[in-house]
């Protein structure tokens, strides 16, 4: 059974559509279903063993759904493709734990991420173009590093190697991105930071951000999906997710 109207399909740049999964008998997704229009921010809460991680390793390719609709763009079928192939299309996925190239420079990490597009051997004789120091520039400026592109990852903060990342995703261009637990870990003010720098980022293309962080999600000021038990149990903002009763009965009660 159909549980989205399928006209928001063509319209959507991600449309999941009765999506089911069980490891070992564990029904980890349950007719999970939600749309994600183009340049749109969305945030997705809900307690521990909701099916968060897995909704997004379903949409990356990491895992096969055993039934439902995923598609990216309309058109897409992501349950057909491998997660190279979802890369490739446009998907980024950051994860919660920052894998930044810490013996090397911010800038050279941000030139390593655009230069991945184009394969390794290329990438040895490659010189970056007065177009790529641009865009290396540009990202710079969006994630907060401009002061410290010369500086070695290692020594950037935690919040700081949060943003690197965030950046070297973006040098890949991707029109979704996918933001896992952004701000575990950051002080109050990197936190505040983050949630303007991932509202200027979807300004150019879809962000969707998983997050345990209430106050932050306040400050983003978009539209919250609140997942349990593997599906959508409340849709709206952040006010009327919150006083939903069976939201707070499984998430904001414990």
């Amino acid at each position: 059974m159909n549980t989205l109207a399928s006209n928001a399909k063509p319209t959507s740049i991600l449309y999941l559509d009765g999506v089911s999964v069980s490891f070992d008998g564990f029904r980890a997704l349950n007719s999970l279903s939600f749309v994600i229009e183009p340049g749109e921010l969305r945030a997705i809460i809900g307690p521990n063993g909701a099916g968060k991680t897995t909704m997004m390793d379903i949409i990356t390719g990491k895992t096969r759904p055993d039934s439902g609709e995923v598609f990216f763009k309309g058109v897409i079928d992501l349950t057909q493709k491998d997660e190279a192939e979802i890369a490739q299309l446009g998907i980024g996925r950051k994860f919660q734990k920052p894998t930044v190239f810490e013996s090397h420079t911010v800038w050279d990490n941000l030139e390593l991420a655009l230069n991945r597009k184009r394969g390794v051997f290329s990438t040895l004789f490659y010189r970056l173009t007065a177009e790529d120091k641009a865009r290396i520039e540009e990202i710079l400026s969006t994630v907060r590093l401009m002061n410290r592109k010369d500086d070695f990852a290692a020594n950037l903060s935690h919040g700081q190697k949060q943003w690197l990342e965030i950046g070297m995703l973006l040098a890949q261009e991707p029109e979704l991105l996918l933001v896992d637990e952004p701000v575990a870990g950051m002080t109050d003010a990197e936190t505040a930071e983050t949630a303007i720098l991932l509202k200027e980022i979807a300004k150019t293309r879809s962000v969707v951000v998983v997050e345990h962080d209430m106050g932050f999600i306040r400050d983003l000021g978009v539209k919250v999906t609140c997942l349990a038990e593997g599906s959508v149990l409340a849709e709206g903002s952040i006010d009327f997710v919150s006083a939903d009763q069976k939201v707070i009965e499984n998430y904001l009660g414990r």
